[in-house]
């Protein structure tokens, strides 16, 4: 993997505790991206920030280091009970996903975290919190439900994380976030840090309201789209886009691929069409129960399925490594969505391909999309009469139950070095 997208910082120039340096050791972490290198010492600073940089930037490490740094400097006091900081995710995938990274980078802290979202693992979920926990990583929703059953208590709260601001604000959330942190002690007795995409005037009016004077951090990249993403646009009929997307793929090799559609019932129509034409795809879209969600991610992480076929609820938060290629089979109708889908793809300095379908129902959206990326995509038209002729899709279950099981939590210490318990039988 290229390292062009590294500054010259180090992790071990900042101050880091030794169990952090050790967890990014193990992780193969040695320089920090813009946005570590910019919101890093600031943080570290206990000066609370405002952050943006494009996805796949490492905006989640920044501030789990942030966080953990943080709590391992500033023991508390006898007598006082967690969690002690607080990570609001607008998804449930992107929560899953922080939740992975903190493992990783906090493996030696002996800070004891989890996850809860909505979806799935209530009790599991409640259990867990009922132990104590150090840190909470999770969707609003189930985090008010928790709080307002006691057993997520908010006043003790010293680190506050808002992820993908300006995603809480398109899905609906940030009364719901408004409620949290009025909940929590104040701004000034809180080291707080917001991370978004977009600094938008929305944003950054929530900053000035629950923070202590934030430090703006932007990372402005040279173009709005990720710097090795090759774009492609064909202009093509509705009637022949599936035949189009057959062809692209036998032309392409699909071993990590994600085909966006913009609406649950085209996904599953896409997928009946890929598997009734000989390839292997599963559909990740809202309706999906969360157990079933979690395993789909890992075959297609580890390479086990090809294709996921998903909604936008995959566009964002989701940090699958080496996808090759994104394929936006509908055109979306928000310009920053095509960003955010594209965004799968060139992560972390790799290359990769962003193929879209532009038909007579989506097509409208394209002069919006090219004056947000401030370019225009190479296009090329389909000759109707050089593509394959399709076999008929083919149904699959997707229905399914299950949960994820708890693990164990504990509270708070200051025990750099001590590796967590293994979970009870």
């Amino acid at each position: 993997m290229a390292n062009n997208h590294l500054t010259d910082v180090t992790f071990t120039s900042l101050g880091l505790t030794p169990a952090l340096l050790r967890g990014l050791e193990d992780a193969g972490f040695t320089h920090c991206t813009p946005i570590q290198a910019g919101t890093l010492p600031l943080a570290l600073a206990k000066r609370d920030v405002a952050g943006q940089a494009q996805t796949g930037t490492g905006k989640t490490a920044a501030f789990l280091l942030a966080t953990m740094h943080y709590l391992l400097e500033n023991p508390v006091e006898e007598g006082r009970y967690g969690p002690w900081a607080i990570v609001l995710a607008p998804t449930r995938e992107l929560a899953l996903q922080i939740h992975k990274d903190f493992q990783l980078l906090g493996k030696y802290t002996g800070l004891y975290g989890v996850a809860v979202y909505g979806g799935t693992g209530y009790e599991a979920q409640r259990r867990e919190l009922e132990l104590g926990v150090d840190i909470v990583i999770g969707t609003p929703g189930r985090i008010i439900d928790f709080y307002k059953q006691g057993v997520l208590p908010l006043n003790n709260i010293e680190v506050v994380v808002l992820d993908e601001a300006d995603r809480m604000f398109d899905l609906g959330f940030i009364s719901d976030i408004r409620y949290l942190l009025r909940r929590m002690p104040p701004a000034e007795k809180r080291l707080n840090m917001l991370f978004s995409a977009t600094l938008s005037h929305r944003v950054m009016e929530l900053a000035y309201e629950h923070m202590n004077q934030p430090e703006v951090v932007r990372i402005e990249p040279e173009q709005v789209t990720a710097e090795k993403v090759r774009q492609l646009l064909y202009h093509v009929s509705k009637d022949d886009k599936m035949k189009l997307l057959i062809a692209t793929l036998r032309q392409h090799d699909p071993h990590r691929t994600i085909v966006f559609v913009n609406t649950k019932r085209g996904a599953d129509e896409v997928q009946g069409y890929l598997v009734g034409n000989g390839f292997e795809a599963e559909v990740l879209s809202g309706d999906i129960p969360q157990s079933r969600r979690e395993r789909m991610l890992k075959r297609f992480q580890d390479g086990e399925v090809p294709i996921l076929v998903a909604t936008d609820v995959a566009a964002r938060g989701l940090h699958i490594p080496d996808v090759t290629h994104v394929i936006n089979f509908d055109l979306p109708q928000d310009p920053e969505d095509y960003v955010h889908r594209i965004g799968r793809t060139a992560r972390a300095g790799a290359s990769g391909d962003a193929i879209s379908f532009a038909c007579e129902e989506y097509v409208y959206s394209l002069p919006d999309i090219e004056a947000y990326i401030g370019e225009k995509i190479p296009t090329e038209i389909v000759d109707p009469s050089t593509l394959p002729e399709l076999q008929p899709p083919k149904r699959t279950q997707r229905r399914g139950r299950g949960g994820r099981g708890s693990s164990r939590s504990r509270p708070r210490h200051n025990g750099a070095g001590q590796t967590p318990p293994t979970e009870p039988s």
